[in-house]
């Protein structure tokens, strides 16, 4: 059988470092992991710009699908890239296995933009003239209360500014997406309401699950 790929793209204020704990997992267990950047953070921190928007992430993402000849693989989103990830499903739908939402933006199945919204009202705007959020201690308390100690110490040292266009640019999907496969992790520290999830209140659940 062949190996499952696995193509991590990692959420706001992160780079493919945040995946440096997960890939060693998953090549242990035989699977190919490709860790990514979005342009403007992370290791391509140097290409931040004012538009630096939605459009060169899903670039991003399928240049390393492209660029690898990869097909038949699971694409994973974290955090605001479930944005990113939705829209790349929806252009390559014959690639994609299945895509799964690590405690992450969600999609609907709707043919209208979503997903746009001002990441100032919620952590604060931007610094004077600039166009990227920094990610803060004050930040990571709100958003973040499971990650302490030296992963904490790790996140801050490594984060880099959150250009802003990545999240007040919407995506909208097609009819490609409608068959796409899904499959959610949610983390209740997070926020997610995971009782609720678990008792029906949001749908009935497909498929197994497993609580941690």
């Amino acid at each position: 059988m062949p190996k499952k790929t696995f193509v991590l793209v990692p959420g706001a204020w992160l780079g493919a470092w945040a995946w440096q704990q997960v890939v060693p997992l998953l090549e242990r267990g035989g699977y190919v992991a490709f860790p990514l950047t979005l342009t403007g953070m992370g290791d391509r921190v140097h290409l931040a710009t004012p538009q630096v928007g939605m459009e060169t992430a899903v670039q991003d993402v399928l240049n390393v699908i492209k660029f690898n000849d990869l097909d038949d693989f699971i694409l994973v989103g974290h955090s605001f890239a479930g944005k990113v990830v939705a829209a790349v499903a929806d252009r390559v739908h014959e690639k994609v296995e299945k895509v799964v939402y690590v405690d992450a933006f969600r999609p609907e199945r709707v043919r209208t933009p979503q997903g746009g919204f001002n990441p100032a009202g919620e952590f604060g705007p931007p610094p004077q003239g600039g166009y990227a959020i920094p990610l803060t201690e004050a930040i990571i308390d709100r958003i973040g209360k499971d990650v302490t100690g030296s992963n904490r110490k790790w996140m801050m040292s490594k984060a880099t500014p959150w250009p802003i266009k990545l999240a007040t640019d919407p995506i909208t999907l097609s009819k490609n997406y409608d068959d796409v496969k899904e499959a959610y992790v949610f983390c209740s520290l997070s926020g997610d309401p995971v009782d609720e999830i678990i008792a029906g209140k949001w749908g009935k659940l497909e498929g197994p699950y497993k609580v941690m």
